[in-house]
């Protein structure tokens, strides 16, 4: 069995990365199937309970208030609606609910709400995830004690292309945050944004850096980059879908109990290259998701991609795209980019 490593080279990692494609599948299959059943994969469901105005300025991000992309700003959503979305999509066969909000950090005169909300949507049966932000260790204590499981927080890139990015929040300011989390005894979900620019090297120091942390994140999410109008990123040149596969395949090599999430983009792929994906270790998704700048896939097009290639959702839980409520325009656009926070 493959063991559980926290001393990861960039060297190593890029090699990992140019390997010949079948061996690499082949190496990241094997790793897979020792430790989860290589035909289920992990649903969750995202709701933005606070879209818009963010004052950060991720050069990715619609939701960030210096971009003038079109999206409708919403506050924080009232707590009955946010439960009334967690019941349908606990109906629809969802194991975790995932609530986002457009925050540099939570103020603490909204962490009554928050904190209500983690607690009725635990009292479902559910996982329970958020991303507010930055959280300071009070902030992590308080939603670690009202049952909150997971929180993400996203590395989003390497250290050395980060700035290139963003520059109101450190890399520190991100490891800070998630430090906060495990110390409060919450999950980590973290990961990153493929597709902005960056090289090679960059995605392996991605990896590295959330590889080597002292426990892997349980969850971690690999975005493809979505491009919208009024982004510094509108015009960015696509990814080669093969180097987004590698990249999957060496996150489940690197941290092989982790759950990978194959994230935003997700609407622009194939099926063939989602069903790539997934052979090479991506065992997690959210479903019921759509863009503002992209057509609305058919409701059953997630169950009936994972009909032909006989997946089936983590714990055998049905699930049902017929009997998600829907969601407001600009929830759904918070949908994808709260994953990439």
């Amino acid at each position: 069995m493959a063991p559980i490593r926290h001393d990861w080279q960039l060297e190593e990692v890029q090699a990992l990365l140019a390997k010949p494609l079948n061996d690499l599948l082949f190496e990241a299959q094997t790793v897979h199937r020792q430790h989860f059943d290589p035909n289920q994969v992990q649903i969750s469901r995202l709701l933005s309970i606070k879209t818009g105005a963010c004052p950060e300025d991720c050069k990715y991000c619609p939701q960030s208030a210096r971009y003038h992309t079109g999206l409708e700003t919403e506050q924080l959503l009232e707590v009955e609606k946010v439960l009334t979305e967690a019941r349908a999509a606990r109906d629809a066969g969802a194991s975790r609910f995932c609530m986002g909000a457009a925050w540099r950090n939570p103020r603490e005169r909204d962490m009554p709400y928050l904190l209500q909300m983690v607690r009725e949507v635990k009292s479902m049966g559910m996982e329970t995830c958020m991303t507010l932000g930055m959280l300071s260790s009070e902030q992590a204590e308080a939603l670690a004690q009202a049952g909150l499981d997971y929180y993400n927080h996203n590395l989003d890139t390497s250290p050395e292309f980060y700035g290139e990015i963003i520059s109101t929040r450190s890399y520190d300011d991100r490891l800070n945050t998630l430090d906060n989390v495990r110390k409060a005894g919450m999950k980590v979900c973290s990961g990153g944004i493929l597709g902005m620019g960056e090289q090679a090297s960059d995605r392996a120091g991605l990896l590295v850096q959330l590889a080597n942390m002292e426990k892997h994140p349980e969850s971690v999410p690999i975005n493809m980059l979505v491009k919208v109008a009024g982004t510094p990123m509108a015009e960015q040149d696509d990814l080669d879908p093969i180097e987004f596969v590698r990249a999957i395949a060496v996150a489940r090599i690197m941290m092989p109990q982790s759950h990978v999430r194959l994230s935003a983009g997700r609407e622009n792929m194939t099926e063939e290259l989602q069903a790539m994906c997934f052979f090479a270790g991506a065992n997690s998704i959210f479903y019921g998701c759509k863009l503002l700048t992209t057509a609305n896939p058919k409701e059953n097009s997630d169950m009936a991609l994972f009909a032909k290639l006989g997946l089936r959702p983590e714990q055998g839980a049905p699930v049902h795209l017929e009997k998600m409520t829907p969601v407001a325009p600009a929830q759904k656009d918070e949908l994808f980019y709260n994953a990439a926070d």
